[in-house]
């Protein structure tokens, strides 16, 4: 966020250096002779500067970095989230996004696998039999240790309706990358 604001402050102070010199005539204003404005026609061009610049300098990019915020999380990849997804989501990108990668999450996890090629895409109940119960390596065909994906997870990470918001959000978004 600092970023964001140190980039704003920067071309603030740009746009007002311009500003500035525009008001004083321009760069060279200064070694030619000057030429006499009426009082009226200087401080209309002062005006207009002055609307030009909050309107474009200032209103414009803090419009564009406020944008639509309520919104922004109400949907991803198309699909659109309810509460308990969004939830699912933060939960995910807090527990679950160390190990996996996820973009709908935002997460760049290398040691679990990368849920966005994850194929067949995964139903609810594989998403949380493998929250709930973990996951082995290597484990044998159609056993109680076979989970979504490969290698080793511990169980109970996030558990009761939390695991359940996690399900939901991973069932809705995983493979469809």
């Amino acid at each position: 966020m600092l970023g964001t604001w140190l980039f704003v402050a920067l071309w603030v102070i740009l746009g007002l250096g311009v500003f500035l010199i525009a008001i004083r005539g321009g760069v060279g204003a200064p070694r030619r002779p000057t030429r006499r404005q009426s009082f009226a026609a200087r401080r209309v061009t002062t005006l207009t500067f002055v609307i030009v610049y909050v309107g474009f300098g200032v209103a414009l990019p803090f419009g564009f970095l406020i944008g639509n915020h309520n919104n922004s999380n109400a949907q991803v990849g198309g699909y659109k989230l309810t509460a308990a997804m969004k939830q699912g989501r933060q939960l995910f990108g807090r527990h679950c996004g160390v190990c996996h990668t996820l973009a709908a999450a935002n997460a760049i996890g290398k040691v679990g696998p990368n849920l966005d090629i994850l194929q067949p895409t995964p139903t609810l109940q594989l998403v949380l039999h493998t929250i709930d119960n973990g996951c082995v390596a290597s484990p044998p065909p159609r056993s109680q240790e076979s989970c979504l994906g490969y290698g080793t997870m511990p169980s109970g990470i996030v558990q009761g309706r939390q695991a359940f918001d996690v399900a939901r959000f991973v069932a809705q978004v995983a493979g469809r990358e």
